[in-house]
């Protein structure tokens, strides 16, 4: 057994403090395992993805990977939801098969003016589509393709987020995304890219009728990306940095809406092992006191482990608080902000064999009681 995988079992069995045991004062934090390696016979479940509709719905997307858990295998979208903050789940539902395509990248995004979910996803990193709900998941419409709207023709590679996408304030529907323009030709199952990177935007200003790309950034430096609207109207992108680059989270910000971006920086303060990271915005200045992003990524520049997450108060300049959800192997992540304000972390746990839910309070997270 992997020495991080047993040790991880180890402080489960001992309750730590990462698995329940709040100290006197803290909201304890609560997990589950959402999806399982095994569950409606398929291999494993990867990149998780978190919406909180209009009404308060939850709902949690995977990649269901039907042979192996290889990125390239036979692939379809699942989810699930919850109706009670995430305390419990429903059913494993399909939401989308294509045979031996892989159906990737789930990025879900709440329309705040109209109320419908929208979920961006890819079919062999090669085209995009989009689909939505009007009920919270209940029904969803037929997938449309908007390919030749979001993605340059030169491109190998497309993938959209993974993880939520965000609505700015003016409706922008913004979608992050990366792209590749390695040579030679995109083959299936064994495509040739990853060796120049790129990440960039999408975006729809009416509703999601129809869409326009961004300017990439600079290429060969990062690939997947999460976004966040600044309190002063630009927007920080969370990036995956390249693995020839630097072990540190990279970021760059956008003027206009995410249209073009500046130049790509890195976070000392924030070790990566080149994973997907996530980002979401917990309080506002002027709906509340204070002004509160949250990100989480395994904290570690060696391996995939130690699940962490932090909280800045200045708009990701500094990350003063920190916790970590789980020591053992951990991967990619995403968080989401339930109606009862529930801090929830949807994340890849113990080599890719759990999709397991953190449940917590900024109380849990900060030591304090919390005082928006």
């Amino acid at each position: 057994m992997n020495w991080l995988l047993f040790y991880g079992v180890v402080l489960f069995m001992r309750g730590t403090p990462a698995y329940g045991e709040a100290k006197q004062g803290q909201v304890a934090l609560e997990q589950q395992t959402i999806f399982r390696s095994g569950e409606s016979s398929y291999n494993c479940f990867r990149i998780p993805a978190l919406v909180v509709s209009g009404k308060g719905v939850i709902l949690a997307f995977a990649e269901a990977r039907m042979t192996n858990c290889g990125d390239d295998a036979n692939i379809d979208l699942v989810f699930k939801r919850s109706l009670d903050n995430g305390k419990t789940w429903g059913p494993l539902q399909l939401l989308q098969d294509d045979g031996a395509k892989s159906v990737n990248q789930p990025t879900p995004v709440l329309d705040r003016q109209t109320g419908i979910v929208w979920l961006v996803f890819c079919k062999n990193n090669q085209t995009v589509f989009v689909m939505k709900t009007q009920d919270d998941g209940v029904t969803w419409s037929d997938p449309v393709e908007i390919t030749r709207q979001v993605v340059d023709p030169t491109w190998k590679y497309i993938g959209a987020g993974p993880g939520h996408a965000i609505q700015l304030k003016n409706g922008r529907l913004l979608i992050p995304a990366w792209g590749d323009t390695s040579p030679g030709e995109a083959s299936w199952p064994r495509p040739k890219w990853g060796k120049i990177s790129f990440s960039f935007a999408f975006f729809s200003d009416d509703h999601g009728l129809t869409w326009k790309r961004g300017r990439p950034m600079y290429e060969n430096l990062s690939d997947e990306c999460m976004a966040v609207e600044a309190t002063d109207g630009r927007v920080y992108m969370a990036l995956r940095s390249l693995r020839h680059v630097k072990k540190k989270r990279a970021y760059a910000w956008s003027d206009d809406g995410g249209y073009s971006w500046s130049k790509i920086q890195h976070d000392d303060t924030l070790p990566d092992p080149h994973c997907q990271g996530s980002i979401v915005r917990f309080t506002s200045k002027g709906k509340e006191a204070k002004n509160r992003i949250l990100f989480a990524n395994p904290a570690s520049e060696i391996d995939r482990v130690r699940m962490t997450v932090r909280m800045s108060e200045d708009d990701g300049k500094t990350w003063p608080v920190s916790k970590v959800l789980y020591e053992g192997l951990s991967a990619y992540s995403d968080l989401a902000i339930a109606a009862d304000q529930t801090i929830l972390c949807l994340y890849e746990a113990d080599d890719y064999t759990h999709l397991r839910l953190a449940r917590f309070s900024s109380e849990w997270l900060t030591g304090l009681v919390d005082r928006p």
